[in-house]
């Protein structure tokens, strides 16, 4: 009795192994009588909601997977006929379903579309985008889900939304283009990657990578709801770009309605500022270097605007706090909010959000002003710490605007040299030509610091002072600011010394007449009771209308022409003991012809340049002994 029920059960699996092995040899035969071209053809436009053609015979393999490869297949707009396919696919390979295509149905587990050639439009908002379907499965599911959203847009029933099957979408070596006026410009080459979607009711996610502008990027983009968040209501939402000039990412949640929205978590992060202006083409000129950027931030974002709270930013190593709110809803964008440092590099900032520094890498070359054309910009910064190039700052205030063709960058208040500075740098675009405006003020300052940080190391009377300077003019190129500027320089001194300068060797050198450099007297120290200086400044020339050192048995007095161009000097000047009137310029501010000098009054000239001045008695005075 159990042998003959082991030969029965043996029988019945053999016959059960046989016609598993005649359906699968039968398949081939199935599929080329009943899954033919236009089937597939057709539940392809039935899915996808797009005009499916297939030039190529269908080849149909059993092993190691029962899949369907087509040749030259095209997905075009219905309504559309002229207009060139949406997607082009060298080879579209479809997993079916066994069972399906032994009843005669066909049904689809996964696609890949091999090199696939894909067509964008650029939309309203800027993004570029295909064309959407206006029929098929995933249009008609994503209307019934709008209806679910619009009777609960706070809570829609899910349980409502359709379940229909997607499946998996693959794409290998594929491109992205946009046509303009019948030719195709490449936007994405390299595509690959894969969108997983059971079904219409469960989550999606999206994971592709390609070659952009010439660099390799990779997105991943997840949600769980993607039916609702298609149908205009709000689903959770996590993208992930990275790049190797740049890397970004959201977690949050997002509306695609009307009144598209962004809730969540941002971060960015570029090692090169300069590097993402120049990938991203966004026109803003990068200007000089610059280092490391990144943020993170809740972001919430609707229509034409985007607020960044809590945000933290880095450049160049240097961490920060405060907010930002970016609109889109004018001409240029706007950005504005304040931003907190404890240190800060300005020159960088500076170059990073309004880039008309001098780069320092090629010489001072022009500066672009162009920017102004392309964002409105109005930040309130702060800093425990700053530098400015060699010049420490401390307690920090200072604004970054630009506005209709105006730049303007305020140090409105800082701790620097013992004092206090104030600087102003502003760019407005004219008619006629920019025009470039410069203010300093350093007020109870290390004249002596203040001094070597601007570059003058000769004959600067250290000890505590003020300083005044105004200049404007054509802002073409940085040269020409500073050739061309008009303006005022001031400064005054109180007690301290005047180094660089031995008085009695200089008086003795004086007497005994014959030009001499000035460098053979500088070996020594004078010290001063204070010092002030006045000069007008008219197309990079400063003429002295006051220059007069105050020691405590003389009086040093000077007047003349300084050129910033050429660096060339033309003074006339004196020592005369105290008490005794100096000899004066005249009104024009050239140095008077020397009449019978002053009692015991030692009167010179000072020729050469600013690195190696020269002096030429005009008469002995004063004795050095």
């Amino acid at each position: 009795m159990p042998s003959s029920l082991i030969r029965r059960g043996v029988w019945v699996i053999g016959v059960v192994v046989l016609i598993i092995a005649l359906a699968v040899a039968a398949l081939p035969l199935i599929a080329s009588t009943r899954i033919v071209r236009d089937r597939i053809a057709w539940e392809l436009s039935a899915w996808s909601g797009f005009r499916v053609t297939i030039d190529g015979s269908p080849r149909i393999e059993v092993w190691p997977k029962f899949r369907a490869i087509l040749s030259d297949v095209t997905l075009s707009q219905w309504t559309e006929t002229d207009a060139p396919p949406v997607v082009e696919a060298d080879r579209v390979e479809v997993d079916l379903s066994a069972m399906a295509a032994l009843q005669g149905d066909v049904a689809f587990t996964t696609a890949r579309l091999v090199r696939p050639t894909i067509r964008v439009e650029r939309t309203a908002s800027g993004f570029y985008l295909p064309p959407l379907p206006t029929g098929g499965r995933i249009s008609r599911s994503i209307d019934t889900a709008r209806g679910v959203v619009t009777a609960n847009p706070q809570k829609p029933d899910l349980g409502k939304l359709p379940s229909d099957p997607f499946g998996i979408v693959e794409f290998r070596d594929g491109r992205v283009v946009t046509s303009a006026e019948g030719k195709d410009t490449e936007i994405l080459s390299g595509l690959n990657g894969q969108v997983n979607w059971e079904a219409m009711n469960s989550d999606a996610s999206l994971t592709a990578s390609g070659i952009w502008r010439g660099e390799s990027v990779q997105l991943d983009f997840s949600t769980a709801k993607p039916l609702v968040l298609f149908a205009g209501g709000s689903a959770p939402v996590t993208l992930s770009f990275k790049a190797a000039p740049a890397t970004f990412s959201f977690d949050g949640t997002a509306s695609m309605s009307d009144n598209a929205y962004f809730d969540g978590q941002a971060k960015f992060a570029a090692p090169s500022l300069r590097r993402v202006l120049e990938w991203s083409q966004a026109g803003i000129a990068p200007g000089a270097a610059i280092g490391s950027v990144s943020f993170a931030s809740k972001v919430n974002a609707s229509a034409g605007r985007a607020k960044f709270e809590n945000t933290t930013v880095t450049l160049n190593n240097n961490p920060g706090m405060g907010a930002l709110d970016f609109s889109f809803a004018e001409a240029r964008p706007v950005v504005a909010g304040t931003l907190a440092f404890d240190t800060l590099d300005l020159r960088s900032f500076l170059t990073a959000f309004t880039p008309v520094a001098p780069t320092g890498e090629d010489g001072p070359g022009d500066i672009d002003t162009s920017f102004a054309d392309r964002i409105n910009l109005d930040l309130r910064l702060s800093a425990a710490h700053a530098t400015v190039g060699p010049v420490q700052l401390a307690d920090v205030a200072a604004t970054a605007q630009v506005k209709d063709g105006l730049a303007v960058f305020d140090i409105s208040d800082a701790s620097a040299f013992g004092g206090t500075i104030q600087s102003s740098l502003r760019f407005d675009r004219k008619p006629d030509g920019t025009q470039v405006e410069m203010r300093l003020l350093a007020s109870d300052v290390d004249t002596g610091a203040f001094a070597t940080a601007a570059g003058m190391t000769r004959l600067v009377p250290a000890g505590t002072g003020s300083v005044s300077v105004i200049l404007k003019g054509p802002g073409k190129a940085w040269n020409s600011i500073f050739e061309n500027a008009d303006g005022s320089f001031s400064a005054t001194f109180g007690p301290g010394t005047l180094n660089g300068l031995d008085l009695q060797a200089f008086l003795k050198r004086n007497q005994q007449g014959g030009f001499f450099a000035l460098d053979d007297v500088d070996k020594g120290s004078l010290p001063i009771d204070g010092a002030e200086i006045k000069a007008s400044i008219s197309k990079g020339v400063a003429r002295l209308d006051k220059a007069e050192i105050n020691a405590q048995k003389y009086k040093i007095w000077l007047s003349g022409i300084a050129s910033y161009a050429g660096r060339g000097l033309a003074l006339s000047g004196g020592v005369v003991p105290n008490g005794q009137p100096a000899q004066q310029p005249q009104a024009n501010g050239q140095a008077a012809t020397p009449a019978p000098p002053a009692q015991n009054q030692s009167l010179f000239f000072v020729g050469g340049n600013w690195s190696t001045p020269f002096i030429s008695p005009i008469a002995p005075g004063v004795s050095g002994q």
